[in-house]
């Protein structure tokens, strides 16, 4: 397999695209039980619109009745992220 300095121009755009965006995946991933806090809080206009839509568009978060609330997707990622009790 080549690296990515061997490849070609555009194989190097997709491939940067690509690690841009499971960086980004990433941040939301971590920064989901915050966000959840503060719609909890009822302070949904503390957190960044591109956010929303990105965590809609992952199915994180939907939309209800004007408002955002977990999916069981999210509840996964936010339990997958939560501390473990050592026995």
């Amino acid at each position: 397999m080549a690296s990515i300095s061997q490849q070609h121009p555009s194989a190097k755009a997709k491939a940067l695209k690509a690690a841009e965006a499971s960086e980004r995946r990433e941040r939301l991933r971590r920064g989901l039980p915050a966000t959840v806090e503060l719609l909890q809080q009822r302070h949904a206009d503390r957190i960044d619109d591109s956010d929303i839509d990105a965590y809609v568009n992952l199915n994180w978060l939907e939309w209800h009745g004007g408002g955002l609330r977990l999916t069981i997707t999210g509840r996964n990622v936010c339990a997958q992220l939560a501390p473990t009790a050592l026995v």
